[in-house]
């Protein structure tokens, strides 16, 4: 790889006109000299696009709505770089970023992608929802320093090369592209995670866009990672998993009150608590940092998304275990003779 070699910053967009703007702005303004963005548009309706060329970068356009997935591969087919950053239209870069990044593959030629974090801040933090998401996947995200066995797609870097030799993103994948690309990458190469490159993220504003977005990743996931008998995320995942399936107990108990009377009442309450204390850093850091009034609200909300990813997941595994096909062809699995 040359000494600074060019970076292609490559932004997969639909519908964020209301953080492009910051996310193209973060961008170029790096500490690496030699960047070109490119803007890969999947047929948004909104004002994306007019706001993208405004900021003189290269835009490209896909047709048809089509994904993630095809903005991603669209913008590197056009990239002139040596390296390619991905990294989506709702996060800001930190101005090292790609500077960072060009370093760890420069000096770790096994590495097939180095994957940013997001800062515990969300890009605009005016809503509660946000605030809380962002602590969450923040806490979460500390946990898989190091080695990971998927991909963070919103914010990584990896060399042109490599891309060309693993292949384009699933264009079938609307949901769960980032953990069969990172499966992909990882049967060669190594994948690492690191605190080190940062983003701030625009998360989902509303419950019912975050509860719907947890809900279907976690249910078309979860075949995958039965499949492949792994997990996602670092040591924590695990206890975090226990922890839901808990939670998820806690309300069918609670539900069974209307028979089984006070004695199911306790139960709920005795299996809630067990479920937090198995993920008792997520908790905990919302309390420290911001404390008990935000921590009750915090608490409610991480009870609703870790409830919503148990029963998702329950469905997920009981499909996948039901329909292995269907999962095989999603991911393009070729079944043996």
């Amino acid at each position: 790889m040359n000494e600074q070699p060019l970076v292609s910053v490559i932004i997969p967009n639909y519908n964020y006109a209301s953080t492009i703007g910051e996310c193209i702005k973060a961008a170029k303004n790096q500490t690496y000299p030699a960047v070109e963005v490119i803007v890969a548009d999947d047929a948004s309706t909104d004002d994306s696009v007019a706001i993208a060329r405004a900021l003189d970068v290269t835009v490209l356009q896909v047709p048809v709505n089509s994904g993630v997935s095809t903005a991603r591969n669209l913008g590197a087919r056009h990239a002139n770089g040596e390296v390619l950053f991905f990294v989506d239209s709702d996060v800001a870069l930190d101005p090292d970023a790609v500077e960072r990044a060009v370093e760890y593959l420069r000096t770790e030629p096994g590495l097939g992608a180095i994957c940013g974090m997001y800062r515990a801040e969300p890009m605009f933090p005016d809503s509660l929802v946000k605030r809380y998401r962002a602590i969450q996947q923040y806490v979460w995200f500390c946990e898989v320093e190091g080695a990971i066995p998927g991909l963070h797609s919103a914010l990584f870097a990896m060399k042109k090369e490599t891309f060309l030799e693993i292949g384009e993103f699933n264009d079938r994948l609307r949901w769960t592209e980032e953990q069969d690309y990172g499966f992909r990458l990882n049967a060669r190469y190594e994948v690492k995670a690191v605190p080190t490159i940062r983003g701030r993220h625009d998360h989902d504003g509303t419950l019912r866009v975050m509860l719907t977005k947890v809900f279907n990743r976690t249910r078309l996931g979860a075949p995958n990672w039965l499949r492949l008998n792994k997990l996602p995320g670092g040591a924590g995942t695990g206890y975090r998993a226990l922890g839901s399936a808990f939670v998820l107990a806690a309300v069918l108990a609670l539900i069974s009150a209307v028979l089984l009377g006070p004695w199911a009442l306790l139960a709920a309450a005795v299996l809630t608590a067990i479920g937090v204390l198995l993920d008792k850093r997520t908790y905990a850091y919302a309390y420290r940092h911001h404390g008990v009034t935000f921590g009750l609200q915090f608490t409610v909300l991480h009870l609703l998304v870790t409830l919503t990813s148990a029963v998702a997941a329950s469905i997920g595994i009981l499909q996948g275990l039901l329909y292995p096909s269907m999962t095989q062809r999603l991911y393009r699995v070729e079944t043996p003779a």
